[in-house]
This record gives C-alpha cells, sequence and structure tokens, in this order.
C-alpha cells in the first residue's frame, strides 16, 4: 500500500469530500443493466421504474423482475417450513453450530442494552413510553453468496426490542432457492416470514406491501446499489436504518503491534470488495514497511487475491503520524465503520475516539470476530457517517411515545406561560384553550 508521512499529506488523501455519498457507478455497472433493461438508463431511474411496477402490479412484478434480474422463475415467493427444516439437513453441522454461538452472543448484548433504554421515563407530570415497532422488514444480502452472519446481526435486535412480526427477504440463489445456510440463519434468529426476492423489488414490496407480502413499519439491513436508492426513495413512507456503503476498516497502531496482526487484519478488509477501504495509521514507520512486506506474503494463496489486491491498490493507504494525538485526529476525521486501536495500553484510547461505528480493542480483537461472534451487530455506519450515526441496535426497533398530564395545582401558572407565547405567535386558539382550563379551575 502506499505510505504516506504527515499528518496534513495524510488528511488530504483520507479527506471525506462527499460523507456519507455511497453511490458510486461504474460503466460496467451502466452495461449491465442495459443488458437486463435493453435500454440505457441510470440506476436511479431502474428503481424507480421498479418500485412503480411492484406498487401497481404487487406479486406480478416481484415475479417478473425476480426472472428478469435474478434469472429464476420462482415457484412461490414465500418459504416454507418444509424448507427450513430442509435446510437444517443441507447445511454443515460446524457452521450451525457456529451460528448458534454467535446468535446467543448477539443475543446477550442487545438484551444488555434492552434493559437499559426499554424503561422509559416517569415523571410527576410528564414521561415516555416505549413501544416496540410492529412489523419490520429485514433485507439480507445474497444472490451470488449468502451471509447468515448479516441475518443474524439484523433479526436478533429486533427480536429483542419487541418486534411483533419480522419479514425477511433475500434474493434467491442461481439455482432458484435461498441458501441453506440463510435459511438456518433465519430460524434461529427467529424470522417469522422468510420470502425469497431481492433488489430494489424486495425493498419496494416491504414498503408498499402486495397480494404476498405485508407492509412493514420500517426496513433495516444492507445491499447493493439498487437497494440503497430503494431505501431512499421509500423513506418517509417507512422508516429506514441507514445507506451503507463499501466497508472500511482503520487501524492505529504503534511499534508495538505485530505486523502480521496489522497487515491480516487490513486484507481481511480489503477482500469484501475493490471498493472496500483499508486503513493503517501509525507513528512507526518501521511498522509501516514490516505490514507491506507482510501483506505481500499473505496475498500469496488469498482465494480472493485479486478482490483484495485492488481494494489494496485503489483504496489502501498507510498514514505515517508524529504522534498518538495526531493518530486519533485522523481517525476521528475520518469516522471510519471499524476503528482498531493496535497499541500499548489500547483501553486508555477509548475516552478520546469520538467517531467510529465499532472499536476493537487489542491485538485480540480483529474485525473479524466483530463480523460474526463479537456480539455487537456488524451493520455499521459507513462513509464517514458515524460522525453522526450509531450501528443497527435495539433502538433501531423501538419507538418513543411522550406523556403529559398536568397537575391541577401548576396548571394556572404554565396556562398563563402558554397564553402569553401563543399570542405572541398570533395563535389566539391556543392561548384561549389554555385559559378556559384556568376559568374551570376558579370556578
Amino acid at each position: 500500500m502506499q505510505i504516506i508521512e504527515g499528518l496534513e499529506k495524510a488528511k488530504a488523501r483520507l479527506s471525506r469530500r462527499e460523507t456519507g455519498s455511497q453511490i458510486i457507478v461504474t460503466p460496467g455497472l451502466l452495461r449491465r443493466i442495459k443488458d437486463v433493461f435493453g435500454e440505457e438508463l441510470s440506476p436511479e431511474q431502474v428503481v424507480m421504474k421498479i418500485i412503480e411496477d411492484v406498487r401497481r402490479q404487487g406479486d406480478r412484478a416481484l415475479r417478473h423482475y425476480t426472472t428478469l434480474i435474478d434469472k429464476v422463475n420462482p415457484e412461490a415467493l414465500e418459504v416454507d417450513s418444509g424448507q427450513i427444516e430442509s435446510a437444517y439437513n443441507q447445511a454443515d453441522k460446524k457452521l450451525i453450530s457456529a451460528l448458534k454461538l454467535a446468535a446467543r452472543r448477539i443475543k446477550a448484548f442487545h438484551q444488555a442494552q434492552q434493559k437499559i433504554v426499554g424503561k422509559g421515563v416517569k415523571g410527576k407530570e410528564w414521561g415516555q413510553m416505549v413501544r416496540p415497532l410492529v412489523r419490520v422488514g429485514i433485507y439480507a444480502p445474497g444472490g451470488t453468496a449468502s451471509y447468515p452472519s448479516t441475518v443474524l446481526m439484523t433479526i436478533i435486535p429486533a427480536k429483542v426490542a419487541g418486534v411483533k412480526e419480522i419479514i425477511l427477504v433475500t434474493p434467491p440463489g442461481a439455482n432458484g432457492k435461498i441458501p441453506a445456510a440463510t435459511l438456518v440463519a433465519a430460524d434461529i434468529a427467529g424470522a417469522d416470514r422468510i420470502f425469497s426476492i431481492g433488489g430494489a423489488q424486495a425493498i419496494a414490496a416491504l414498503a408498499f406491501g402486495t397480494e404476498s407480502v405485508p407492509k412493514v413499519d420500517k426496513i433495516c439491513g444492507p445491499g447493493n446499489i439498487f437497494v440503497t436508492l430503494a431505501k431512499k426513495a421509500v423513506y418517509g413512507t417507512v422508516d429506514i436504518d441507514g445507506f451503507y456503503g463499501p466497508s472500511e476498516v482503520l487501524i492505529i497502531a504503534d511499534g508495538t503491534a505485530d505486523p502480521s496482526y496489522v497487515a491480516a487484519d487490513l486484507l481481511a478488509q480489503a477482500e469484501h470488495d475493490a471498493l472496500s477501504q483499508p486503513v493503517l495509521v501509525t507513528t512507526s514507520k518501521n511498522l509501516a514497511e514490516k505490514v507491506n512486506k507482510e501483506m505481500e506474503q499473505q496475498l500469496a494463496d488469498l482465494p480472493r487475491k485479486k478482490i483484495a489486491t485492488e481494494s489494496l491498490e485503489d483504496n489502501g493507504v498507510i498514514a505515517v503520524v508524529a504522534n498518538m494525538d495526531e493518530a486519533l485526529e485522523l481517525a476521528n476525521r475520518y469516522a471510519p465503520e471499524h476503528l482498531e486501536l493496535m497499541v500499548k495500553d489500547a483501553a486508555r484510547l477509548l475516552e478520546r475516539v469520538t467517531a467510529a461505528g465499532c472499536i476493537f480493542v487489542g491485538d485480540s480483537s480483529p474485525v473479524a470476530l466483530g463480523d460474526y461472534v463479537a456480539g455487537p451487530s456488524h451493520v455499521l455506519p459507513t462513509g464517514g457517517t458515524a460522525r453522526f450515526s450509531s450501528p443497527l441496535n435495539v433502538l433501531d426497533f423501538i419507538k418513543l411515545i411522550d406523556i403529559v398530564k398536568i397537575s391541577r395545582e401548576n396548571l394556572p401558572k404554565l396556562a398563563k406561560a402558554t397564553a402569553i407565547i401563543a399570542r405572541a405567535e398570533g395563535l389566539e386558539a391556543h392561548a384561549r384553550a389554555a385559559e378556559r382550563r384556568m376559568e374551570n379551575i376558579k370556578e
């Protein structure tokens, strides 16, 4: 990877010129759109067309786009219990065991959060009730690969929050079926219904409902460019959790860090996608050079070598800075999805971190564990949005309802103040509504 020395140069290289902008349109993507739709369309035009068709035609449009885009003729849109039972027989037993371990840890983390946020607020004249959402749609990427971990990381927080009904949508594979591991994960996590649909059409179905797919209150989960654009388009009709772009890691390391660990974690990030952002910020030039050599060696037999290499060459950065103050300044400015602290006494830096999706403390806490079994959801803010966004969690699946119950003793004082402010704003009926209560009290 490219080594940059000095804080100012590193700032320039790691600047977020378009914070939160996740839509990257390549010539290859435009060619694929033309191949599928037979005309030159932008991704936005494709998504709006799909959404409108699903709104008007319902299941018919879902079947049409599943055939057109996924090259699959679906027998049924919804997965039945028999398919789930069969999935347990097909999935690797060790994988099932690992998924159950991950599920237990994810559930434990979010139950601990629920104990804190689920109590509401109680006061003499005001309060707040906590209520779970009634129905939530979860999108899990699929098609060319399966991501059972994402199924766990999205459904379990919703389940812990008390959501009444959880609908999972995920695209079918080339054989027309959802991978067994995905179905097993959905069952372990507690999905109520599962539909074999993906892309913008799945988002539209969740937002507006069809003959088969029920309309939801909120849509959560990561997806490709079409899923992201569809979520943007339906926001307001339903709530959404956020927009997710290429995955990223920023590792802060000093001279005590093991270069082989640092290299391994950068490569783990790079193999996600050619657009992934692997970044190392270090106070040691010597470590920077050793990490580069380590990556060359570890890349040699990596199955996704081509993808990882492209990510490292196009987006990878090693920044060498003077001290830990500069390293933290860069990290907070970059606001990474994943932040690793591979320094001596790493925990002491936690109080100084102001922007990150998830922090991994010490060399025994690699991001890879966070992706699968650590406990917190791996659905995290990307693209610099960690400055103002949070990881997917129980709060995403609850709503707060305020309560006002004014005592008769306090009513005169509050009503008088209300009338004064209301008249200052030209709202006479507001003032009279407050004063009428005062008259009743005098009587």
